[in-house]
């Protein structure tokens, strides 16, 4: 029962045979055409990796890098690329060739959907990684408060310590959901879901109440990454899953469509878009069914922190559909023209 995502290779043939150009148009979790950000991420991260850009122009340099994405997933390089939003439409990402850890988007808004291919410069002028995320995933790295829309919402402990906020998952994902599905065969919780293998969120909900007590170390007030990681990891065990493996994309639990959340205070961050959102998710479809971001799951974990542990105290799961009916929205701030993003010191790694 051992299973694997599409072979990277299946997607850049399917394209170059398919006639299409960047600007044409693929519906997200397309099967055979939109590729999914871990596997846009692989081919770019292989295809780019030691690609000189020494003695660029900064316009050049952006240039070449498009060209060499172009050639890297199977589409013809076109004689000279149009001023869209994003610049790759059909795929839907805009690419930043990085030095610094400070990613600057100039004159538009973070899209919650659209992804960010980062490509990091080494001081040589070689490219060293490729990155790729969504730009709700940047939303939750800006410390500075200049992204416009970045939604909050407030969780309040009650007197029960675990709630089933939504008893029964969304109607598009019922139908492809199982009361029991034995996890340990699956090979890792980064694969795309599929249906059959999709625990229903009764039983997620059974499997994770049992978290609630347990306590694991303080990585420390600034290393929240690390708390999450932990948290991740123990999620992962209680799924059932015989490994532990996060991929940076969202959701954390991509193979279970399950979003994990730590809490040690009221604000939950969501970034650029709400849980409920109907807009596609970047998986692949299941049964030609198209899933959304309301269709995932969302298991928070209100905590608290004394003598350098963290113990779980709370847990609350609900579908993106179902959220707010126990958490009240909010929106943060909004402004600028310009974005500066600070990356991770290990963003990169």
């Amino acid at each position: 029962m051992t299973k694997s995502n599409p072979s990277p290779s299946a997607y850049i043939e399917a394209l170059r045979k398919s006639g299409l150009s960047i600007y044409d148009g693929i519906e997200i979790g397309d099967p055979t055409l939109w590729i999914p950000s871990p596997e846009l991420e692989s081919i770019l991260d292989s295809a780019l990796r030691n690609l000189s850009l020494e003695g660029l122009k900064l316009r050049t340099r952006s240039k070449v890098v498009k060209e060499a994405v172009c050639r890297a997933i199977g589409y013809p390089v076109p004689k000279s690329f149009k001023k869209t939003q994003p610049r790759f439409p059909g795929q839907m990402f805009d690419t930043y060739a990085q030095k610094a850890n400070n990613l600057q988007i100039w004159n538009e808004e973070l899209s919650a959907t659209r992804r960010y291919v980062l490509v990091r410069v080494s001081e040589k002028d070689v490219v060293t990684r490729v990155k790729v995320v969504t730009g709700d995933t940047l939303a939750l790295l800006d410390t500075t408060g200049t992204l416009t829309q970045k939604y909050q919402a407030r969780c309040i402990p009650g007197s029960q310590s675990t709630e089933l906020i939504t008893p029964r998952d969304t109607a598009r994902l019922e139908a492809f959901v199982a009361p029991d599905v034995n996890l340990r065969k699956i090979a890792s919780p980064v694969l795309h879901p599929e249906k059959g293998h999709i625990l229903s969120i009764a039983s997620v909900f059974k499997l994770l109440s049992r978290l609630v007590g347990e306590r694991f170390v303080d990585a420390g007030v600034d290393q929240e990454r690390n708390r999450g990681a932990a948290l991740h990891r123990l999620v992962c065990a209680a799924l059932g899953y015989a490994t532990y493996e996060d991929d940076g994309q969202f959701p954390d639990v991509r193979h279970q469509l399950l979003e994990v959340k730590l809490q040690t205070s009221p604000t939950i961050d969501l970034g650029l878009v709400t849980p409920a959102s109907t807009e596609p998710l970047d998986v692949p479809m299941i049964n030609k069914q198209q899933i959304r971001h309301c269709d995932v799951r969302y298991a928070i974990f209100y905590a608290s922190i004394s003598n350098k542990e963290v113990a779980l105290t709370h847990l609350f799961l609900s579908t993106g559909e179902g959220f707010f009916a126990r958490f009240p929205q909010f929106e943060g701030r909004v402004l600028n023209s310009k974005l500066q993003i600070p990356l991770p010191k290990d963003f990169f790694s």
